[in-house]
């Protein structure tokens, strides 16, 4: 885990006002959807960074800015101090690899596992097939699967398995940065467990730094050194995991933990006071885009976008954040 405070060090992920528009076709014409408004984050050296929020917010779109697959429309994307444009797609791929949420549509049924986790040394020319054999052996081993599964295909094993193909698969080729997008939702709870463990394993003996997108708040209460909290498209808050859980400043970071099932057999969850639609992004409000939800909301929040309050590693963006 990273020294988070300050920020200091260059950072492994700098993300600095991006933005990114798609043309979206509509029963009125040709308009505009702002996927992204504004998106500022850096991630340090070996920390581990969870992005929440409800679906739509962007944060798959934020995860392919941050892989390279798209460019931002406005601001920078840079890794390790260099903008994400001045790499080559081979040595990006080498600094940063995805674990992706759907471990049956990830992984190619027509290939080996062997084959699959090899892949990321082949298309670099790495190695010997002898030596990149041993070092599939050696990975598979620290992800916890058994070496008789070499040449089995993915059909013939479950789904926690094969996302621990995935995960072997992401790090076989050294990588500074692992993203998970959603790496449980698509697994059954008995196994959810392990692969949550597993990251934090990997992370921990190879030194990663870790970018999880997640809804699912004890994931991310286990996993992450610090939390950003997405709402349509801006990073409203963010902070260290434990005091942002247990002292949100912004009402939609509290309203996203009043919405958590409670432990306790018969208690209902507390559900914030908020509208259950979320505003059309084609058509945001003006203002802070969660005030039609807020039940704080002034005449201020209706027309001022809320600035940065605080630094890189912790700030909000409210014009009237909650107190304690």
């Amino acid at each position: 885990m990273s020294d988070v405070p300050g920020l200091s060090q260059v950072p492994a992920l700098s993300i600095v006002g991006a933005t990114r528009d798609y043309a979206v076709n509509l029963p009125g014409g040709r308009r505009t959807l702002r996927a992204l408004r504004g998106i500022d984050l850096s991630v340090g050296q070996g920390e581990v960074v969870a992005i929440v929020g409800e679906s739509g917010c962007g944060k798959t779109t934020l995860s392919r800015l941050c892989l390279g697959i798209e460019p931002p429309t406005s601001g920078s994307v840079a890794l390790a101090g260099k903008p994400m444009n001045a790499f080559g797609r081979l040595e990006r791929a080498s600094l940063i690899q995805p674990v992706f949420q759907d471990p049956y549509s990830s992984l190619n049924p027509r290939q080996t596992l062997g084959t699959i986790i090899a892949a990321p040394l082949v298309v670099r020319g790495e190695g010997s097939a002898r030596s990149r054999r041993q070092a599939v052996t050696e990975m598979m081993q620290a992800v916890g699967l058994p070496p008789h599964l070499l040449n089995a295909y993915p059909s013939q094993i479950s789904g926690g398995q094969r996302q621990r193909v995935a995960i072997a698969r992401a790090l076989i080729g050294t990588p500074r940065i692992l993203l998970c997008d959603e790496p449980t939702s698509a697994l059954d709870v008995s196994v959810q467990s392990q692969i949550i463990n597993l990251i934090g394993e990997m992370q921990c003996r190879l030194g990663l730094t870790v970018l999880l997108i997640s809804h699912n708040l004890a994931v991310v209460y286990h996993l992450a050194d610090r939390v950003a909290v997405m709402y349509l498209g801006t990073i409203v808050e963010t902070g260290a995991t434990e005091e942002l859980y247990a002292r949100p400043r912004h009402p939609y970071t509290r309203a996203l933990l009043d919405a958590v099932l409670p432990p306790v057999p018969g208690e209902r969850p507390r559900y914030a006071d908020i509208g259950a639609e979320a505003p059309n992004p084609v058509d945001p409000p003006s203002g802070c885009p969660f005030h039609p939800r807020c039940a704080h909301a002034t005449d201020l929040c209706k027309a001022e976008m809320p600035a940065r309050s605080g630094n890189d590693a912790s700030y909000v963006r409210c014009h009237h954040p909650l107190q304690g």
